[in-house]
């Protein structure tokens, strides 16, 4: 025994206490809930910019870049105030969201409207396409907004909460004139409509045509600031456009919206696809060995 003992000198455990395993528990329960409050906001662009600039740090760091490092050192105050700045209405509303949380309802019961399905179906686009349709017959104006890889949650807030399937009937009612829900965006994310009456951020591009209204302009607006796909219907002309990429594109018919829908499913498909190859050359590397 004392021979093992002796082997086995190098290989420490620490001892774990009640306090340790408390602290493990609360320490898990922050980090999950601040990296889901990330995914769900803008800010989680915003911190994968920040670890760029973490990682071209150390790159200046491996090859001593000493001009650079000096500048990083001399910035890194201003750029923390920045940072602060940057993520103030983010910050804001999180400690907002925490104050209203039931935080053991929130350990002890799972909630299975977080599990992701597609995030747009063939049933989707048909009755957004037939939905827009009809409002452009009637010149009722809309703004539809389809979310992707960026959250929208900052924006989702500042609306009514629907979480409805979507179908033609409904879209149509919302925007109808004179009824509480028609001013304003309509949230849509995993073929759900999450949400109404929301607020988006105009576009601030001067060289845009005095025509477009605000609509046009916070469909543009959003494009710029996520990778969302928003449809347009004008109230005044009943045209309809899609902003995408910070792009507006006007005049469409029906079957064009469905193309630019359907171009969604394509960017999807593809990005699963992408991934399944890397599991398959790690899977080729592993039968190979």
């Amino acid at each position: 025994m004392t021979a093992l003992r002796t082997y086995f000198d190098w290989f420490y455990i620490p001892e774990v206490t009640v306090t340790d395993i408390v602290e493990i528990i609360i320490l898990s329960y922050l980090i999950y809930h601040v990296m889901l409050w990330f995914k769900k906001t803008r800010a989680w662009t915003l911190f994968k910019g920040i670890v760029v600039i973490g990682v071209f740090m150390g790159v200046c760091m491996l090859f001593q870049l000493n001009t650079m490092l000096w500048i990083i050192r001399n910035t890194i105050s201003v750029g923390i105030i920045a940072v602060f700045v940057l993520f103030q209405p983010e910050l804001r509303r999180a400690l907002e969201e925490l104050g209203r949380k039931n935080i053991i309802s929130d350990v002890l019961i799972r909630d299975d409207k977080s599990v992701k399905g597609d995030r747009l179906n063939d049933h989707t686009i048909q009755e957004l396409v037939a939905a827009t349709t009809d409002l452009s017959k009637n010149k009722t104006g809309a703004l539809i907004v389809v979310e992707q890889d960026v959250a929208l949650g900052e924006y989702e807030s500042t609306g009514i909460s629907i979480d409805a399937a979507i179908s033609k009937q409904l879209l149509v009612n919302i925007f109808e004139h004179n009824t509480p829900l028609h001013d304003g965006a309509v949230i849509i994310r995993n073929n759900r409509i999450l949400s109404a009456t929301c607020y988006l951020p105009l576009t601030g591009r001067t060289d845009l045509n005095k025509e477009l209204g605000t609509r046009h302009r916070a469909a543009l607006g959003i494009s710029e600031v996520s990778d969302s796909m928003t449809i347009v219907v004008s109230e005044e002309t009943g045209t309809i456009s899609v902003a995408h990429s910070g792009t507006l594109y006007r005049n469409l018919d029906p079957e064009m919206l469905r193309k630019h829908l359907a171009s969604l499913q394509v960017k999807v498909v593809e990005s699963r696809r992408f991934k399944r190859r890397k599991g398959g050359k790690k899977n080729e590397k592993k039968a190979s060995k």
